[in-house]
């Protein structure tokens, strides 16, 4: 993606299996702010790599950690077009 809004960001990322699914979670190196999901077992590790990078990115933009042309709602749901 030449527009990904997370190329100029480190992210550390861990898997873990619990049971039948996979947890993953998320840090930001130069924040240290960390997001976890959750997905099946058999769901490749690319796919949950970026489910849990935009995740984290929409948390960093949330929490105004970067810069983004869309406003988050005031009660962090949602964005504002």
């Amino acid at each position: 993606m030449a527009d990904d809004p997370s190329q100029d960001r480190e992210f550390i990322f861990e898997f873990v299996t619990v049971g039948d699914s996979v947890r993953v979670a998320a840090v930001d190196v130069a924040t240290g702010t960390e997001v976890v999901v959750f997905g099946p077992i058999k769901t490749s590790q690319n796919d949950l790599q970026r489910l849990a990078a935009r995740k984290l990115m929409r948390r960093l933009i949330q929490d105004g950690h970067h810069d983004e042309s869309k406003t988050p709602r005031p009660g962090g749901r949602g964005v504002i077009v």
